[in-house]
């Protein structure tokens, strides 16, 4: 047994009934705690006090540290509700009680006094008239307002108005300026895709009639439209992931190249061919800058004519 500076005392061969029997009474007195925390106004002090007395008894007898921990919980709990116990005080301490004040009004206005005795419970219950007059020159001592007449709804003169509903005319839009959202059909979307393929198809084939190698910016670069030169590229990358496009780095210029080849069969994959992604980033200064470097003057992708698309009954280029 190890005895520690505050008589705490540990004892691992402590009887196992007697362990049994602590875990027992505090796992109750945890339960009860749980349940008075919930119902802060019926406790009472002197049952705090109780609470902590017998958290003290039951500690007396712990000597390992399972138990020690249920004692920590129980007096958690207990703290708690101490804390929570006094804050109730506290606030209750400056309450106004209504029917204490009624009681003592009463009293006042059938001519008792206020330190009445209260063994008087037959003289108490008298329903007798109340002289609200000794009321009145009680309360008379602490204003010097004039006393007005008035009602629960204010003085007389003052009339209850009437909420007058004005009523707001609805303005009503013109129809033929209303737009409606554009109603997208599969043939619209199959329209679309076909039009795409076409473009992946001329690009590749034009690439194809290259000899050897092409810079890929002379291949791509439209002078004459920024954002037709953003199509090329977007319609080369369908041949880059199918395989019928290579990209490579000369290794004497260092420039990035295209060129058209063959896809690569499974069997390709199969010996470690791996794919890999690229980001080309092309913007408005690095499409001028392709052009003066390279001296581009006519594309080698023909300009495509602007499509038109028909929204409603209008049509858009």
């Amino acid at each position: 047994m190890i005895t520690g500076e505050k008589g705490f005392a540990y004892d691992p061969d402590q009887d196992k009934e007697e362990k049994r029997k602590i875990r027992k009474d505090y796992r109750k007195e945890i339960e009860n705690a749980e349940q008075e925390r919930a119902n802060i106004a019926q406790i009472s002090v002197d049952e705090l006090q109780e609470r902590v007395r017998r958290g003290d008894n039951l500690f007396a007898n712990v000597k390992n540290p399972s138990e020690a921990v249920l004692d920590s919980h129980n007096l958690f709990l207990t703290s708690d509700i101490a804390a929570q116990k006094a804050r109730a005080m506290r606030h209750d301490a400056n309450a106004f009680d209504t029917d204490e004040f009624i009681n003592k009004l009463v009293t006042l206005m059938r001519g008792r006094s206020e330190d009445t005795e209260e063994g008087d419970d037959d003289d108490r219950d008298d329903q007798g008239p109340l002289d609200w007059d000794i009321a009145g020159w009680r309360a008379v001592k602490h204003t010097r307002r004039v006393i007005g007449m008035d009602f629960m709804l204010g003085p007389l003169s003052v009339e209850q108005k009437k909420r007058v509903v004005t009523k707001r005319a609805r303005i009503e839009r013109n129809k033929e300026d209303e737009t409606r959202p554009v109603e997208l059909t599969e043939a619209d979307i199959e329209r679309a895709e076909n039009e795409t393929s076409k473009n992946v198809r001329d690009v590749l084939e034009i690439l194809g009639a290259q000899q050897g190698s092409t810079n890929i910016f002379r291949l791509v670069i439209n002078p004459h439209s920024f954002a037709q030169s953003v199509e090329n590229v977007f319609y080369l990358s369908f041949s880059i992931r199918d395989g019928t496009v290579a990209l490579e780095q000369d290794e004497e210029t260092g420039d990035f190249c295209v060129y058209a080849c063959e896809a690569p069969t499974p069997d390709d994959y199969d010996d470690n061919l791996k794919k890999k992604q690229v980001v080309l980033e092309l913007d408005m200064e690095t499409w001028q800058e392709a052009i003066d470097m390279l001296g581009i003057t006519e594309p080698l992708i023909p300009t495509r004519a602007a499509a038109r698309t028909r929204l409603g009954d209008k049509w858009y280029g």
